[in-house]
């Protein structure tokens, strides 16, 4: 009988919670509305709740939990230091989901755990160097050399979207110019796009009726739909994101020399051609010795990365062989 665990992807708006086996298949899935407003007491309810779900229909006892959450983790205590969406400071996650789910329980970053199902069950399979790019509303990524998951120092490798493209550019929300994630994702689009119409509400007719009218309702959504159809404004604020994507990965490459850029998340998934684009921009402007092997990769378990990855590192800590 195969040996399972479950897999967590907490954010601030869902929760999904998965039951995996060792060979990264997903048995059943179950998902939350996060009652984000209603506190940390009311959104570890909710997980236990489907914890307990889950593990009753399973038919082996699971090995443990693993869980991704989009914050700052500390790796001896399992607490989340800081988590933006969840408006969590300093919460003992790892100790009161333990205590209320009576099995062990491996804290990490969200996106970590997406990076390692993409390296074990995903595009990433037998790489043993490797960056996952994933550009959704932010952007974020994880780190894999000579078969290991980078942490760093302070449990934050992977912060890739905070790479400073352009040092005279828009604010970002960590505080500093110029980030990747200010110019290349969701927010970053959304913002570049009602600026843009802002300024020239003529050239910006096209985005602004799709947003019914309201600058406030201009979305990366709406931004990339009008980039479809043409519209010369989306055009060019796509563009610009496409380059400051390239520019940031280019700079991976040249540090870090992986064998696999793994391209994934909501906006990559939205936009099949940003593969290709980035691959082209890297290639171009990349030292040669660091692409000569580089492959290029779309993400292949989409918004199940998290949930397989995280119950996987659980299976991991606990000695299951994955």
């Amino acid at each position: 009988m195969k040996k399972n665990a479950i897999g967590i992807d907490l954010g601030g708006t869902k929760i999904a919670l998965g039951r995996v086996d060792e060979e990264g298949a997903l048995q059943e899935l179950v998902r939350y509305r996060t009652r984000t407003q209603d506190g940390y007491g009311a959104v570890i309810a909710q997980v236990v709740e489907g914890v307990r779900r889950l593990a009753k229909g399973a038919e082996t006892r699971v090995s443990g939990i693993g869980i991704g959450v989009a914050g700052q983790v500390d790796p001896a205590s399992g607490a989340v230091i800081f988590g933006p969406n969840l408006d969590w400071h300093d919460v003992p996650l790892r100790k009161d989901l333990e205590k209320a789910c009576a099995m062990p329980v491996v804290v990490t970053n969200d996106v970590r755990a997406a990076t390692w199902g993409e390296w074990l069950f995903g595009a990433g399979r037998g790489v043993r160097d490797l960056v996952c790019v994933f550009v959704g509303t932010g952007i974020g990524g994880g780190i894999v050399c000579g078969a290991k998951l980078l942490e760093g120092c302070s449990n934050t490798a992977g912060e890739i979207g905070h790479i400073r493209v352009d040092v005279n550019g828009p604010l970002c929300n960590c505080g500093a110019r110029g980030c990747m994630e200010a110019l290349a994702g969701g927010w970053g689009l959304a913002r570049s796009a009602g600026q843009s119409v802002a300024a020239d509400p003529v050239r910006g007719r096209k985005i602004l009726e799709m947003a019914g009218g309201n600058l406030q309702n201009i979305s990366a959504k709406i931004v990339v739909q009008a980039w479809r159809e043409g519209d010369p404004l989306a055009l060019g604020v796509i563009e610009a994101a496409m380059r400051a994507l390239g520019a940031g990965v280019a700079t991976l490459v040249n540090a870090i020399n992986p064998c696999m850029i793994i391209l994934g998340g909501g906006i990559a998934e939205g936009m099949p051609e940003l593969l290709s684009r980035v691959e082209s921009e890297v290639r171009g402007s990349a030292l040669p010795a660091a692409t000569s092997r580089l492959v290029f990769r779309a993400a292949e378990l989409g918004n199940q990365a998290g949930i397989i990855g995280a119950a996987a590192l659980a299976m991991k800590c606990v000695g299951v062989s994955v």
